[in-house]
């Protein structure tokens, strides 16, 4: 039980933590981790179509996960969240392996988005940045972002929340300003109601993912539960609020994308930028400032993204292992600030060697992205197979628990929710491993993918036995 998340080697627990989140904090926190600008140029390169996309999967997807997450959240609002849903359905290994990779894949991820963030700058400032500095800089920033999340949380949520705030202001403009270049110039692709309907084929298949995975991030709230004021009663609300904001700003800034570059001329990298610049370059030529302006905020988003996600997952491992549900290294708490320092300074190592790696075996800018990407989101599914099935085991189980949201519809809701959800994230993972990033054969990106999934599941199961032995 996650009221059993006692003491850490420092004396504290993360349940002790400061009340700071209220549904405003909340509703910022969950759109700082699920807005994510480093995705929204990839989910353009689809095409018109895109936006069909991000309709339908939003009802039969985003809205049914929503359901699943206000239910679990506000039933089982403890430290720790996605792992304590798992672990009451499954049992404490399979709780261990789901705050595994749910960690590690930021680790894995964190390179990936800095990549995107230089791209960005290159591109925004003209500037080139060798391989090599490339690389410093991404360490430098992963490191960056260990520092902040080792700080209380009552001051760390000031950068997600300050985030969220930019990235709704640059990617709202961004749509902006692509309707003035509309209106200017006309569209860079047509807009007519049949360019909208998603055709079901390889080409956009290969993208169908990147929609999917920027919808995930609801439970990652519930991971800090113990800093929530009053998690029954706002949780279900912050996920209505952040949702309805989430799908909106996800569509419009696609559009603004669109309206200005035709499709085969967006880059899954630089997407947005190049929409920024050309948009702001015909409109409001003489106010370059206001280009650079948002660059910077763009660039900060990428920042702020990184650092939601940090918190969240370690607050995750954080939890097992003071649950002792792996090694106890994961639940050491800062005396002096209440977060899990050590699980940060892990995450900041292996970050680290994926960098080193990753830049060792290929150093072109875009196919690093795309491994990295693409192994960490496959990281980053797995533990929904169990999240969502979670629901209807824990309402066998539990009856009488108490449930101050319930996922409409009766067990026949809770059904058809958890297929849909369960098949959506069936169909992503089977997607990113089945497309290679261009230019990058299938052997090296399928034993990279493959290969590091394999590895992350079997450390997961590793770390469980080992902390059973070490607790007999």
């Amino acid at each position: 039980m996650a009221s059993d998340l006692v003491q850490g080697t420092q004396g504290g627990t993360l349940a002790d933590q400061k009340k700071t989140f209220g549904l405003f904090s909340m509703v910022l926190f969950s759109v700082s981790a699920i807005l994510v600008a480093d995705t929204v140029g990839a989910s353009a390169a689809i095409g018109v179509q895109g936006l069909g996309f991000w309709i339908v999967l939003g009802l039969f997807f985003f809205i049914p996960y929503g359901f699943v997450t206000a239910e679990l959240g506000s039933a089982w609002p403890d430290e720790g969240g996605i792992y304590v849903w798992v672990k009451e359905a499954f049992g404490p290994g399979w709780g261990t392996v789901t705050s595994w990779l749910y960690w590690v894949n930021v680790a894995l991820w964190a390179p990936s988005v800095f990549v995107l963030f230089i791209g960005s700058l290159e591109v925004a400032f003209g500037v080139d940045v060798a391989p090599l500095w490339e690389a410093v800089i991404v360490i430098a920033m992963v490191w960056a972002i260990v520092l902040i999340g080792i700080l209380p949380l009552s001051w760390s949520k000031f950068v997600p929340n300050l985030s969220a705030a930019v990235k709704v202001v640059v990617l709202v403009g961004l749509g902006v300003m692509g309707a003035a270049y509309a209106i200017q110039n006309g569209t860079a692709n047509s807009f007519a109601l049949d360019q909208w309907v998603p055709a079901w084929n390889t080409d956009s298949l290969s993208f169908l993912p990147i929609i999917i995975y920027s919808y995930m991030g609801f439970e990652l709230m519930s991971a800090a539960g113990g800093a929530i004021k009053e998690p029954k009663r706002d949780v279900p609300k912050m996920i209505v609020l952040a949702g309805a904001a989430i799908l909106a700003v996800y569509t419009f800034a696609t559009f603004g994308i669109l309206a200005a570059i035709p499709t085969e001329q967006v880059s899954i990298v630089t997407g947005i930028v190049d929409a920024l610049q050309l948009s702001f370059d015909e409109v409001l030529g003489g106010y370059g400032w206001l280009f650079d302006l948002a660059v910077v905020g763009l660039l900060f988003t990428f920042f702020g993204n990184m650092v939601t996600w940090s918190i969240g997952a370690n607050q995750t491992i954080g939890a097992t292992g003071l649950d002792k549900t792996a090694p106890g290294v994961f639940g050491h708490v800062n005396a002096r600030f209440g977060t899990p320092d050590y699980a940060f300074v892990l995450m900041g190592v292996i970050a680290t060697a994926i960098t080193v790696v990753a830049y060792a075996l290929d150093p072109d800018q875009a196919n690093v992205f795309w491994t990295l990407f693409a192994l960490s989101s496959i990281v980053f599914l797995l533990p929904y197979l169990l999240m969502f099935p979670a629901l209807l085991v824990l309402r066998r189980t539990f009856p009488d628990r108490e449930r101050p949201y319930v996922v409409p519809g009766g067990a026949a809701g809770a059904w058809v929710s958890t297929v849909l959800c369960e098949l959506g994230i069936v169909l992503t993972i089977f997607l990113f491993f089945y497309f290679p990033a261009e230019g990058v054969s299938k052997a090296t990106f399928w034993a990279i993918t493959g290969g590091g999934t394999i590895v992350s599941l079997l450390i997961g199961w590793w770390l469980y036995r080992h902390s059973r032995r070490g607790a007999a």
